[in-house]
Formats: C-alpha cells, sequence, structure tokens
C-alpha cells in the first residue's frame, strides 16, 4: 500500500495514544478505548491495521535503529562520523553495550509498540463487537496484523533472545511477566505466519499496494525455519514462495534501490515511504547516512571487510553490486562527484539515499525510498542455504546462481555499465561444487553481498556459530560471543517489568 494510505492516518494512531506507546508495561487496560465503539464497521478496520504498519518505518532513523543493530554491529558498516555524536551507536560498533544504549532501547521500544497495536487490532476485530466488518475485511485485518506481529517478535527475538511474548492487549499486572525461551517466540511467528498466509491475497493493487501478502508470510515463515535451521521446512517453505508466481528477480539488481521502479516484482515486503507529505512519512535514512557536505549526517560508512567480500573476475572487474550498493573513489555518487574525505573508510552506503535531483540539500530527510525488508532474492538465498545444509548441495544450486546470474547479466540491461552489452568474461560464474562445507562458504559470501546494508548482517553472523562470527569480529577485542550474541534487555524495561528475573 502506497505510503500515504497505510501510515498517515493519525485518527487511529490518536485514538490508540490513550494505551501510553513508550513502553509495552504502561498499557492502560483495554476497557478504557472502547473497542466495542470502534470495531464495528470496515472503515475503522483498516483505519486500526494502518497504524499497525506505522512501527517498520524510518521516518525517524534513531527511533527504529534496526540498522545500528543489525549492521553497526557487524563487519559491514560502522557507525561514523564524529565520535561525540549518537555515542550509544559508536558503543554498539565496539560492543561497549549496556542496558542504556540508546539503540538497544529504541529498537525494543519500537517494535514492542508494533506488537502492541497488533494486539489491539487482533483483539478488537475477536471481540463480539467487532460484528459490523464484513468477514473479508476482517479476515484480511485479522491476517495482516497477524504477519505484521511475527515480523517484530522475530526482530525482536534475533535482536534480543528470550524476551517477554505479549499476545492480547494486557493491564500492567498482566503484562509483569518473564521472558518466553527464543524457542517459544519462534514457534509464536511459526504460528502467526502460517494464519496469516491462508489468509492473506497474493497480491494487491492501487491503493493498497505495500500490505502484506500470502507471499511475504511465507517468505517470513521460510526465514524463521531457517534461523531455527528446520531445514527441509526452510527449503520447502520457500519454494513456495517461488510457486506462487509473483515475484521474480529484477534485470538490474539496482531498481530495487530506486524510488522510480519501488513496489517491483522482486519486493516481497516493502516498507513503504512518501515525500513531501504532512503528516511526514519520508524515509528519514536519506539524512543520516549522506555525507555532511550535503546536508547529510554522515553515519553508516561501509568497511573495507564488506568490499572485500564482493567477487572480481580473473579480469578484475567488480561485482556490479559492488557500486549498486557502495559509494568510492573513482566512481559518482549518484548525481554528486565522490569525495573521499566525505568518510574514514573509503566508501558510502548507495541503498538508502537519492540523488539531489530527487531529494534536494533542503528536504533530505524526506527521502521517499522503501525499505525492502524481504526481498525475493533472499528467498532463494535461503532455498538454497537450507538445501545445502540438509545434505542436497546438488538441488542448491539452482536458486544459488539464480542470483549470481541477475547479478552478472546487469551488464546486458544497464546502459550505465561499462561494456554495457557484453558480460564481462568469467564474472560470476555459475557454481558447480555440491560439497557441503565449500558450498556453505560459497552461500554465506553470497548473501552478503546480496544482501549487504540492508540491515541483516549481524543476526547472520551470530547464527552462524561462534567460530564465524569470532573471526568475523576479529577486530573487535570486547566482542564476547557468548555475552554479545544478543543485545541486553533495555533498563527500562528491566525497571518496569519486575518479573524478568534479571
Amino acid at each position: 500500500m502506497k505510503a500515504k494510505n497505510i501510515s498517515i492516518y493519525l485518527l487511529v494512531i490518536l485514538f490508540f495514544s490513550t494505551m501510553g506507546c513508550k513502553k509495552i508495561l504502561n498499557q492502560p487496560i483495554l476497557g478504557q478505548y472502547q473497542t466495542g465503539n470502534f470495531f464495528t464497521n470496515d472503515a475503522n478496520a483498516v483505519l486500526a491495521v494502518n497504524a499497525a504498519y506505522t512501527s517498520l518505518t524510518f521516518t525517524d532513523a534513531s527511533s527504529n535503529a534496526i540498522w545500528v543493530l543489525g549492521d553497526v554491529a557487524s563487519d559491514d558498516a560502522i557507525k561514523g562520523g564524529s565520535a561525540g555524536d549518537q555515542a550509544d551507536f559508536q558503543l554498539i560498533n565496539q560492543f561497549n553495550i549496556n542496558p542504556s544504549n540508546a539503540a538497544v532501547e529504541a529498537v525494543w521500544k519500537r517494535y514492542y509498540q508494533g506488537v502492541f497495536t497488533c494486539n489491539v487490532v487482533i483483539d478488537g476485530l475477536s471481540a463480539a463487537g467487532s460484528s459490523g466488518v464484513s468477514a473479508t475485511v476482517k479476515a484480511q485485518a485479522l491476517a495482516q496484523a497477524q504477519f505484521l506481529r511475527a515480523y517484530y517478535y522475530f526482530n525482536l527475538t534475533v535482536a534480543y533472545g528470550n524476551i517477554p511474548l505479549h499476545l492480547k492487549v494486557e493491564t500492567p499486572q498482566e503484562a509483569q511477566k518473564p521472558v518466553s525461551t527464543q524457542a517459544q517466540i519462534y514457534a509464536q511467528i511459526e504460528q502467526d505466519c502460517t494464519a496469516a498466509a491462508s489468509a492473506l491475497p497474493t497480491s494487491w493493487t492501487g491503493g493498497d499496494l505495500g500490505r502484506a501478502t500470502k507471499g511475504a508470510a511465507l517468505a517470513l515463515l521460510a526465514k524463521t525455519y531457517l534461523f531455527e535451521q528446520k531445514w527441509a521446512l526452510a527449503a520447502s517453505t520457500a519454494k513456495s514462495v517461488d510457486a506462487l508466481g509473483v515475484y521474480s528477480l529484477l534485470p538490474v539488481f539496482a531498481d530495487n534501490f530506486r524510488a522510480a521502479t519501488k513496489n517491483n516484482a522482486e519486493g516481497v515486503f516493502s516498507v513503504q515511504h512518501q515525500t513531501g507529505l504532512v503528516p511526514f512519512q519520508g524515509n528519514n535514512l536519506n539524512v543520516w547516512f549522506a555525507p555532511r557536505s550535503i546536508n547529510g549526517y554522515g553515519f553508516y560508512y561501509p568497511t573495507q571487510s564488506l568490499v572485500n567480500n564482493f567477487e572480481k573476475s580473473a579480469g578484475g572487474v567488480d561485482d556490479p553490486r559492488l557500486d549498486y550498493s557502495v559509494a568510492r573513489a573513482g566512481h559518482p555518487y549518484f548525481d554528486s562527484a565522490f569525495d573521499p574525505t566525505w568518510t574514514s573508510t573509503g566508501y558510502l552506503s548507495k541503498k538508502h539515499c537519492q540523488p539531489l535531483s530527487e531529494i534536494p540539500v533542503t528536504v533530505k530527510g524526506d527521502g521517499n525510498l522503501n525499505y525492502q525488508a524481504i526481498r525475493f532474492a533472499e528467498v532463494l538465498l535461503i532455498e538454497a542455504e537450507a538445501l545445502n545444509e540438509a545434505g542436497n548441495g546438488a538441488e542448491a544450486l539452482a536458486p544459488l546462481n539464480r542470483v549470481r546470474k541477475r547479478a552478472r547479466e546487469s551488464y546486458l540491461h544497464d546502459t550505465t555499465l561499462p561494456g554495457y552489452g557484453t558480460v564481462p568474461a568469467g564474472l560470476l560464474p555459475d557454481i558447480t561444487t555440491t560439497d557441503q562445507a565449500t558450498l556453505r562458504d560459497i552461500i554465506r559470501r553470497e548473501r552478503r553481498s546480496e544482501l549487504a546494508l540492508e540491515f541483516h548482517r549481524f543476526f547472520d553472523i551470530i547464527r552462524y556459530g561462534s567460530a564465524y562470527a569470532n573471526s568475523a569480529l576479529s577486530n573487535q577485542p570486547l566482542f564476547n560471543y557468548d555475552k554479545n550474541k544478543f543485545f541486553p534487555i533495555p533498563e527500562s524495561e528491566r525497571e518496569t517489568n519486575l518479573k524478568l528475573g534479571l
């Protein structure tokens, strides 16, 4: 759905604001909201589920700091900027992390607020007073809320591990509860994704573009199985996304990250942003990641380690995804000349930024790029990884090589590439080995290049295990796998929820 339709309806947000949006444990009881007087018609049901999408957005990059936990904590990016500016984000980079860290607090609050809003929708539409909502709208609104709750919980558990599980709007007393195990959180995600997939359509049109779909629910389910190491289920569920017949890889990789080509066939689930709207609905990452000389904040610098991950042909030609993803010396930064003094690593991210011709310096923080939360390329890589881990390396080659083929064949479709019209010899050749250990390393490298700077890397590093993580983060002397594989539950939650046992 377009951002102006999904998330600017402040009526419902104001309606829910009496619930308290700062802490999940500070919510008044459900009876105060008179949900029986709100969930009485289709229009209000749609307003309610629209509000459940708002925690996804990057309208404020400091309050949705998943980019800090997902990438700045990894070997793909550093915080950048001056040392004293957003110092807590720099401490994430250094693994000098305490429960009061601003990024740790921000992601927790943001995604638990999303959980809470989903629970309001689910409770409200399940109540007797919702009989005025048509069966179709009720089923689809419930399914969207279930998918979104699963998405929020997935991000929360991969970031924090064992966490409280809230499945309804609770009184303050009910919300006092100990953590559930990560296995219990994953089981709930599986349940919500399965229910959502059974009720959601395969696609939406018009003003509903961007809503959760059957494919999004199945893709998140496949990713959940992957993180649980349920290899057969991960592979079969990823295949079911492909079997829907609605997704394909774009001919040019970079079109996933251009405003003119958003909401495309590769986007399984995209977080919507629009520029120039009141209330504000722009992508604020554009200003956080852009260099200071063009009115950005100069945060989020890609590392040399990430750049080195991209393959070269024997003739020295780079994987084209490198320059689609990373700005560097000798190559333009969109419609500006790249200045090496902009960044301490020599690199800038391009995936969440836009040219000055689209978003000028006067409105730098109001970008209209979507955030590609789940792309079809990731679904194919989930399938490849799961098949290989299940001992079926031969079958894993097909989805893996689809991703590589698209990357190298950008040369056949992007007129801006040097030598356009011919794929450089030996560039990103098809993989043929079926040795499990060798193929595992290849798939992991491919995933890193394909999904670079999309906020997934740290969670991949951790799920690959201690040996991989210690190698990847060997330049961080404070990193300890057992201590740092999850971020600490925030101090605000520790002070409020006395049953955490921490």
